[in-house]
């Protein structure tokens, strides 16, 4: 049974269940708003899916162990509604963009996403390693080597910046993306990089080195303002703002371009 579930805001937004009697969430450490008294809070090794609960202290640990490859918490929360009536609880994004709601069963039971993407979900959703095979795309795909593979029948709740696009992607169709920019992908989809062809676009286009390169058939989920691009604007402008020499100024920038452009930023 689908959990009840409403997301409010716009750009700052927090998604609120209703739970019925022992229906559960897990979610990430720290991104509980509010809960009502009736529903209990427990701490858990790993992502709480049935698997891992049943397999005893090892596969509690195991679980905790890919957590920690993925660069996450050891721990996540798991919240049980005790009561008869229904319990009202919520969770909030970290940052401004979008909650994006989906039903796994929909997807084959399978969605790749970016390590921090993961919100909350019902509880039996599995979180496992995909390790990206190619070295390439490892290297500057802007996911690294490690995506996050969300597995189950239930809802899961994936956390983007800026707007989001969902695109269709049609059998052999591609689409070239901004590394960054990329939140998640069925698993029929074809993930891998491609060098910018022109050394002057690369140089001078702003785009950076690489593009991430799509192929269907499957769906594609886009940020358009991924948080590392949003955090590196911010210290650019505080870098700018502390200087107060102009060539000073302008040869730092310089180098910091020059950084962002091997970096595929």
């Amino acid at each position: 049974m689908t959990v009840k579930y409403e997301i409010h805001g716009d750009d700052l937004q927090f998604v609120r269940f209703l739970l019925n009697q022992g229906e559960s969430l897990v979610a990430e450490a720290g991104a509980l708003l509010f809960m009502d008294s009736t529903l209990e809070m427990e701490t858990i090794f790993g992502d709480g899916s049935n698997a891992n609960q049943g397999a005893g202290l090892m596969g509690k640990l195991m679980g905790a162990g890919k957590r920690a490859i993925m660069g996450e918490s050891l721990f996540m929360t798991l919240f049980t509604q005790s009561s008869y009536a229904e319990g009202e609880i919520a969770f909030a994004a970290p940052y401004p963009g979008k909650i994006i709601p989906l039903s796994l069963a929909d997807y084959q039971g399978t969605i790749l996403c970016q390590k921090d993407a993961f919100l909350c979900a019902e509880k039996g959703t599995s979180l496992e390693i995909a390790f990206n095979r190619k070295i390439g795309v490892g290297l500057f795909g802007g996911e690294g080597f490690i995506m996050q593979k969300l597995q189950g029948s239930g809802m899961t709740f994936l956390h983007a910046g800026g707007a989001i696009y969902k695109r269709e992607l049609n059998a052999s169709e591609t689409l070239k993306v901004d590394t960054g920019c990329l939140v998640a992908l069925t698993g029929s989809v074809h993930y891998d990089i491609e060098m910018v062809s022109s050394m002057k676009t690369a140089l001078f286009g702003g785009e950076g080195l690489f593009f991430a390169t799509l192929t269907g058939p499957g769906i594609v989920w886009l940020q358009s303002l991924p948080f590392s691009r949003l955090a590196d604007r911010i210290m650019t402008s505080s870098r700018r703002a502390g200087h107060s020499g102009k060539g000073e100024g302008s040869m730092l920038d310089a180098l910091g371009g020059l950084g962002n452009l091997l970096d595929g930023k």
